[in-house]
Order: C-alpha cells, then sequence, then structure tokens
C-alpha cells in the first residue's frame, strides 16, 4: 500500500512538471508597434493581451493544433504555432499551460488554460508581421478535436 502512495506522489510531481522549450524564444518584428506587448509587466501586473488579441474562455480546456505545424516559445506567457500549410501566417498563442513544444500534427494538444489570448500575423513583404483578423473556422478547429 505504501508502495502505491509513493507512486502516486511521483506520478503527481512528474505530471505536474513544467515542460521547458528546448529552443530560444522566436522573435517578431511587427509591422504595428504598441509600447505594451503580452508578456511584459507595467505597475506589477502582466500584460496577457494587446490590440488584436482575441480572448477567448477556455475553462480549462485544450487548444489544438489546427494543421500540422510548430509551437515555439515567444516570450514567458505566449507561444507562436506556424504552419508550412499556411506558411504567410502566424498565431500568437498566451495564456496557456501544459505547453507542447516542437511539432505536432493537427489535432495534437498545444496547451490548456483558463483563458486564450490569440493573435493572428500576417507576413508582410518587408518581412515584418502584421496582425490580422483571426478566422472562425480556423479558432474553432483550435477548440474542437
Amino acid at each position: 500500500m505504501q508502495s502505491l502512495r509513493y507512486a502516486s506522489i511521483l506520478l503527481l510531481i512528474v505530471g505536474c512538471t513544467k515542460k521547458t522549450p528546448t529552443e530560444a524564444p522566436r522573435e517578431i518584428k511587427l509591422y504595428q508597434n504598441w509600447e505594451l506587448q503580452p508578456g511584459q509587466v507595467v505597475g506589477g501586473h502582466a500584460v496577457v493581451s494587446g490590440l488584436g488579441d482575441l480572448s477567448i474562455a477556455l475553462k480549462g480546456d485544450a487548444v489544438y493544433a489546427p494543421f500540422d505545424g510548430r509551437v515555439q516559445p515567444h516570450n514567458s506567457s505566449c507561444v507562436i504555432f506556424s504552419s508550412e500549410e499556411i506558411p504567410v501566417y502566424l498565431f500568437r498563442l498566451c495564456g496557456l499551460r501544459s505547453l507542447n513544444f516542437g511539432f505536432l500534427s493537427a489535432g495534437d494538444t498545444i496547451g490548456s488554460g483558463k483563458e486564450l489570448q490569440i493573435a493572428v500575423l500576417t507576413r508582410q513583404p518587408d518581412g515584418r508581421w502584421a496582425l490580422v483578423e483571426p478566422s472562425k473556422k480556423i479558432i474553432e478547429q483550435m477548440l474542437l478535436r
């Protein structure tokens, strides 16, 4: 019985361990530049979204890869999802935990959380990224497996 208790404690510790990315954060040069960005701190409080972000109440639910793609760190509270299927777009996802970094297949879990702040960016001819309106269809793919 005691070995079962130790196994349960070990499983709890391992299951709650935060996954850390194995690569450096991806830098994105925005076409539109605001002073405050998600992941920054102002007045001792975290900025969790900004102009161009859409906030969705997840209530602990998961967010799924809408296509085969890659999850990369961006800053302390956000990740970037990119896909060769739509190479001129990036998805900035903030507010998720239990993140899965690296290459994912469509339908794989990216992470979960209480709220998701999502921004969709499109590549400009000069190499910078501009915020664009998110597609309802793609967001539904990210929320429903």
